[in-house]
């Protein structure tokens, strides 16, 4: 090895700086390499700490990739400490010597990232699509730019927020500015460069959100390219962006000209920290050339900052220095190359160090979790340390001073150490600069809350005022307020005095927007409002604005003048479809009567928190019944508003889904689902209980029983459904275990039962059973089928080839056994009340699956001849019965790779197309990249995984279209219903670098 220059380790560390005292922008300079020339003290005490009101609030507070806000990053210069707030959406700047706060000034959406500082001013980026230019002094705004298209705004993270947030980061670089805005691929992702001094946009890169490109997931091409989601970093030559939880994508910085973005040769890389160090950018652990974006093969996992000269790397308690050298090593070819690679200097253990890391001079700091530490750059000795309020996230120096910023939301300063005690600032809510009482203002909010019997979820006031309705509602009720106000004045009054009351940004946001030209998403609101009514009438806002904002199953309005108010209550969605069973229904059509149409874009977004099993573990889909969203984890079922995202209640049932988290891929495809809903009730089976669960309030209102195997023997519930006040249910055969679709989890499949004994059925009303059908040899839960007062199964041997015992000991081996086959068995229908044989056909009975549409009375069988299967399930064929008298219509060989899917008179088996009734062939074409999961669909819309959501519109020509940025489940996880395409996050083990992983809702057009 041989030692290089010091140009290769820094590229640029002072482009920014107003002076070697400042700490100008995040880690100090454009390339983020957290290194300063200003010395710090060998021994430092704590100066004063400054607490806010608010904890940060994260985007995404469980993915260690995405963790920019997770504390108030800082920037110094002029004496002023600088800093966002995702709690409240405010900049501050407190006094670096003292804490004091010197001023605050309002955007209208959370703070994601440190300003940056260009002579005398202060540039800022919010949610709410803006990047704002503030007078450094006073936080007089100076002016504001827009990045997106226009002001369509979203809940996003839970907070009212622009369609395209302005998440890429500010970085100054050579007398130009670098921003972004727009996260969501398929929405516009917008990067621009602007001369900080005039405003004047230089360049705009609008296109690189639609690239079609290779995904994280190999085999995999979509329409998603790059999203933008990080601290810009800048370079001579280029601007990279971070792009969430994926690589940095690379742009010409003169021109804006996309570059590289290597997506899926970096399939499990990636996050939104990254550094320039001369030729090489360290993101996610690893390190890449500048130049062509090519991965070195060596790995530096935890935190890295660049000094001239070297690197500094932190990792749990291990710092170490390390050198650039060039290594001598061989290409796939066998020829000789010189490669960058690193030389270790020192290590030092027992450091703080994985957190955060910087260098000022000769000093390194470095914290781990709640400590921090300096050390000698030069040797690696540990020379001072101490222990702040949390984690600690962010690190910067400026002179002399070392400023920590913690999880907390507090900021800590050291200075040289001294005797006197730490100054403490701690933010308080206070009565002085907000509401003097208002007795009508509380009457109305009593009357409200009464009326609407509204008290918890999002409540939009329009004409807001100074907001005292707000705080109001905020002080009497559990609400999220979102106050609308066209006067700007009144909009700052708004602000500050919710501030004072300490309610800002937690529990009320105030935004400018004219209340008839509002922008806002459709459906959100759960109660509807206006301040300025109380005193003018309802007549103040308008109807169809009014409407279009309530929730539909239930969402309130309540307006006018106290003593007099009107209510108006949201019913069921005209088109709106429901999916109460694992394929939408009992018939299991996989099709929902909803009406919504592409093309999609987002409504809101969200991290929920909930364990899910692994995505290979095929868990029960998500369900939706008048405007809920249902999703089970591996230890409880929940509750969701579908139609802004607010968790309801859980129901809690430990370890219910531990058999699906595991890489079998097999689950719900093989088991049939756990879960159903009718009625008012949600019906969750666990072991031999099936619970009956009101959905409103997640509380057990019955709980039935299986009952005995037709041996007598006790039994587990196997299969389950419910319609027409009857709960229907299987007793699980739990001898016969079937193998895994892809990797060996025999413990996990031991708790999978595909197959049963007998089928029964309980009356809701009674909770009496009706029925018990003693099986002749087996029923599979994919070959039962509901609908029309009918129970459609086939009665069939056990499939030998599918048991567990079987199955080849490695992944591509052949069989333990030679292939017995599966004999063919009997369709049986019976009444579905009394439990009696209505008819039944033995011949040629081949399938493994059945679903029924009763609006032609056909009965399908088919298989389910997906990409991982069971040996039994063939493909290749579809039969058609008369369901109500069982004669055969047809039987037809078909290529299909998917479970068919019934939509009125046409099947989806893709990639094929088949006339219901007579089974003929239909023209359809919906080509779709890699993706193991199923189909699912409505009246006018397929969905379906191609590399990312892929959806396909039968009213536009449009073809295979797709919503970039997340990857759908291995099963079934996108349901377009309720008006809605409602996708809860399903990729629970995935390390693919998909850009975000998030709740999604999408709507249609009009």
């Amino acid at each position: 090895m041989r030692r290089i220059s010091i140009a290769f380790a820094v590229g640029c560390f002072v482009t920014q700086m107003a002076s070697a005292a400042d700490w100008p922008t995040w880690r100090a300079d454009s390339a983020r390499a957290g290194y300063t020339v200003d010395a710090l003290p060998t021994e430092m005490s704590r100066l004063w700490s400054w607490h806010p009101l608010h904890a940060p609030k994260p985007a995404w507070p469980r993915d260690d990739r995405m963790s920019f806000d997770w504390a108030h990053q800082v920037v110094v210069a002029d004496g002023l400490v600088c800093f966002g707030s995702s709690a409240d959406g405010k900049v501050a700047a407190i006094d670096a010597e003292t804490g004091i706060l010197k001023w605050s000034f309002f955007t209208g959406g959370p703070v994601r990232f440190a300003p940056t500082v260009w002579k005398e001013r202060l540039f800022v980026v919010s949610d709410d699509g803006y990047l704002y230019c503030l007078k450094l002094s006073d936080g007089t705004l100076i002016d504001r730019w827009r990045g997106g298209p226009a002001d369509d705004r979203v809940l996003g993270n839970e907070q009212l927020i622009s369609k395209w947030p302005a998440r890429g980061g500010p970085v100054i670089h050579d007398g130009l500015l670098f921003w972004a805005a727009g996260i969501w691929q398929s929405e516009g992702v917008f990067i621009r460069a602007m001369n900080p001094d005039s405003g004047e946009v230089v360049w705009t890169n609008d296109s690189s959100g639609g690239i079609d490109m290779p995904q994280p997931h190999g085999g995999a091409n979509a329409k998603s390219g790059v999203s933008a989601q990080g601290y810009l970093l800048a370079t001579a030559d280029r601007l990279f962006v971070p792009t969430g939880r994926a690589v940095p994508a690379a742009f010409h910085r003169a021109t804006g000209e996309f570059d590289y973005y290597h997506l899926q040769e970096n399939t499990r890389r990636g996050g939104t920290t990254a550094i320039v160090a001369g030729d090489l950018i360290y993101n996610g652990g690893y390190v890449y050339r500048t130049d062509d974006g090519s991965l070195l093969g060596d790995q530096v996992p935890g935190t890295v900052a660049a000094f001239p000269g070297g690197i500094v790397h932190g990792s749990s308690d291990v710092l170490q220095a390390l050198a650039p050298v060039m290594k001598e090593t061989k290409d796939r070819k066998g020829d000789s190359v010189t490669i960058p690679a690193h030389e270790v200097r020192w290590q030092a253990k027992d450091v703080p160090a994985g957190t955060s890391l910087i260098v000022a001079a000769d000093t390194i700091v470095s914290s781990g979790g709640s400590r921090i530490a300096t050390v000698d750059r030069k040797n690696g000795e540990m020379l001072w340390s101490d222990e702040v309020d949390n984690v600690a996230y962010g690190l910067a120096a400026s002179n002399g001073r070392l400023f920590v910023s913690t999880a907390s939301g507090a900021i800590h300063c050291y200075a040289a150490k001294s005797a006197g005690q730490p100054i403490v600032h701690r933010a308080k809510p206070t009565t002085e600069g907000a509401y003097a009482r208002n007795e009508q203002t509380a009457q109305a909010a009593v009357e409200i809350l009464k009326r609407s019997n509204i008290t918890a979820g999002y409540c939009v006031d329009l004409g807001c005022g100074d907001g005292s309705l707000a705080y109001e509602l905020a002080t009497q009720s559990d609400l999220f307020i979102v106050a609308i106000d066209a006067d700007a004045a009144n909009v700052e009054t708004a602000r500050r005095k919710l501030d004072a009351a300490g309610l800002y940004g937690s529990r009320v946001t105030v935004h400018h927007a004219d209340p008839a030209d509002l922008h806002l998403p459709k459906y959100f609101a759960n109660l509807v409002v206006s301040n300025r009514s109380i005193s003018e009438g309802r007549g103040v806002v308008d109807a169809g604005e009014l409407t279009r904002l309530q929730r539909p199953f239930g969402g309130v309005a309540c307006l006018g003048t106290p003593g007099t108010m009107t209510v108006a209550t949201r019913g069921a969605l005209d088109g709106a479809g429901e999916w109460t069973h694992l394929y939408s229904n009992p018939a299991n059509t996989l099709c929902s009567t909803d009406s919504i149409k592409g093309p999609l874009t987002a409504v809101w977004f969200r991290d929920v928190d909930l364990d899910l099993p692994q995505r290979h573990g095929r868990g029960p889909s998500p369900l939706f019944h008048q405007g809920q969203l249902f999703a089970e984890g591996i230890n409880e079922l929940i509750s969701v508003d579908a139609y802004n995202g607010r968790p309801l209640w859980r129901f809690e049932q430990k370890g219910i889904l531990d058999a699906y988290d595991a890489d079998h891929l097999a689950g719900t495809a093989v088991t049939g689902s756990n879960i159903c809903i009718a009625g008012d009730s949600v019906f969750l089976r666990n072991g031999a209980t099936c619970f009956c669960i009101a959905a409103a309030t997640g509380k057990v209102t019955a709980t039935f029983k299986t009952p005995s195997h037709p041996d007598g023997g006790a039994a587990v519930w196997g299969y389950l459904a419910c319609e027409d006040g009857i709960l229907f249910g299987s007793t699980a055969n739990e001898t016969h275990i079937v193998r895994h679709a892809y990797l060996r989890a025999d413990d996990h499949m031991q708790q999978q039962f595909s197959e049963s004994t007998s089928l029964f059925a309980y009356d809701l009303a009674t909770e009496k059973l009706l029925w018990q059908f003693n099986a002749k040899q087996s029923v599979r839960h994919n070959a039962i089928a509901i609908g029309a007062g009918r129970v459609h199964f086939i009665d069939r041997a056990l499939a030998v080839d599918d048991l567990l015992s079987r199955a080849p000991a490695r992944r591509g081996e052949e069989p333990k056994d030679a292939a017995v086959g599966h004999p063919t068995g009997e369709l049986i229908t019976l009444d579905a009340k009394r439990g009696d044989r209505l008819w039944n056909e033995q011949k040629d009975i081949f399938g493994t699956a059945l679903a029924f549409s009763q609006q032609h009375d056909v009965l399908l069988m088919f298989y389910q001849p997906t990409s991982f299967r069971l040996p039994s399930e063939l493909g290749g064929r579809i039969a058609a019965f008369q369901a109500s008298v069982g004669y055969k219509k047809w039987d037809q060989k078909v290529n299909y790779r998917t479970r068919p899917l019934i939509n009125d008179d046409t099947i989806i088996a893709h990639p094929s197309a088949l006339d219901l009734v007579s089974g003929e062939a239909k023209p359809f074409s919906a080509p779709k990249s890699y993706g193991c999961g199923q189909l699912s669909g409505s009246k006018n819309l397929l969905m379906f995984r191609s590399g990312t959501l892929g959806y396909y519109d039968f009213t536009r020509e449009a073809g295979t279209e797709n919503y970039g940025g997340i990857r759908p489940g291995c099963w079934i996880n996108a349901l377009p219903v309720g008006g809605l395409v409602l996708v809860p996050d399903a990729s629970a083990g995935c390390s693919c670098s998909y850009q975000n992983r998030s709740w999604v809702a999408l709507e249609g057009s009009e």
